[in-house]
């Protein structure tokens, strides 16, 4: 079966561009020190050598909180600067590295260097940028119709039964879920055709991922509804495992941060184990069509 085919392919193609996984992780950790680094001495800064810090280790205090004052806003201000930086450079980061990813996986049998995987990466930027932001922009606008609208529409309903509300909520999140699924195909597609030809165009290359995925969807939409849950099973698995633990010694905050990075990584894993299983698939499908 062509699924089951593209997966195997997917996984192997996925293990030979380990070094642009590598590249992703340490991209990924360097955005987020450049952040966490500073919120840390801010944090320091005002707090000082006091025992709010004690008080915080069982939770949020909100009394602790309304006492720091102005420091209060000076944080909020930074952490919400800093949010819109990681938000802001992991597009841009994602859109830049993604080029690198796509090229490595498009032989099954491809090992690049790091300069090759840079010189991709470089020549597909302004066309991957252009399919993340327009692709987001759809997401941003069905996420709104879908979702937010329903949501709305919730806070003003008055239900006979409880329940109503909840099945409304879980209808729009399953719709929103398969929207979103179906344009990560779109994206995948379009980035994976677009990395074999010299000429750029994202709006080519989206032309090609819509035309795909709908020539192909039965298949193609399995394969990534299937890797879209792994995927938020192994969400949920890091918030189980990260989301409860509290180190409280030097050690234990150095193996929190030792596990929290190879979670990540075998998330990047994922991801490109989804970007490899499209090129597969593509590829199985005649990519050498002249769908646009």
């Amino acid at each position: 079966m062509k699924i089951f085919k593209a997966y195997e392919s997917g996984f192997r193609r996925s293990l030979n561009a380990w070094k642009g996984v590598v590249i992703v992780w340490f991209f990924s950790l360097l955005s987020v020190s450049l952040v966490a680094l500073p919120m840390k001495g801010a944090i320091k800064a005002a707090f000082g050598k006091s025992m709010v810090t004690d008080k915080l280790m069982g939770g949020l205090d909100v009394e602790v909180l309304v006492d720091l004052g102005a420091s209060l806003r000076i944080l909020t201000h930074f952490f919400s600067s800093g949010l819109f930086f990681l938000i802001l450079a992991g597009f841009l980061a994602n859109s830049f590295l993604a080029g690198g990813l796509f090229d490595t996986l498009k032989k099954s049998d491809n090992r690049i260097s790091a300069a090759e995987f840079f010189r991709a990466s470089a020549g597909n930027f302004w066309s991957f940028l252009g399919i993340s932001s327009i692709i987001s922009i759809i997401i941003i606008i069905i996420g709104f119709l879908v979702v937010g609208l329903p949501a709305g529409f919730i806070s003003n309903l008055h239900a006979d039964s409880e329940k109503t509300p909840y099945i409304i909520v879980l209808i729009s999140i399953l719709v929103f879920f398969t929207i979103v699924a179906i344009l990560n195909l779109v994206a995948d597609y379009a980035r994976s055709w677009q990395v074999t030809k010299e000429k750029k165009s994202c709006f080519k290359a989206l032309g090609f991922g819509f035309n795909r995925t709908f020539r192909t969807f039965f298949p193609s939409f399995l394969m990534m509804f299937i890797i879209m849950i792994v995927l938020v099973l192994f969400n949920l698995l890091v918030l189980k495992i990260l989301g409860p633990w509290r180190p409280v010694t030097g050690a234990g905050v150095l193996l929190l941060f030792i596990v929290s990075q190879l979670l990540f990584f075998v998330k990047v894993l994922i991801k490109t184990w989804r970007y490899g299983s499209v090129t597969s698939l593509m590829e199985q499908s005649n990519p050498d069509d002249n769908l646009v």
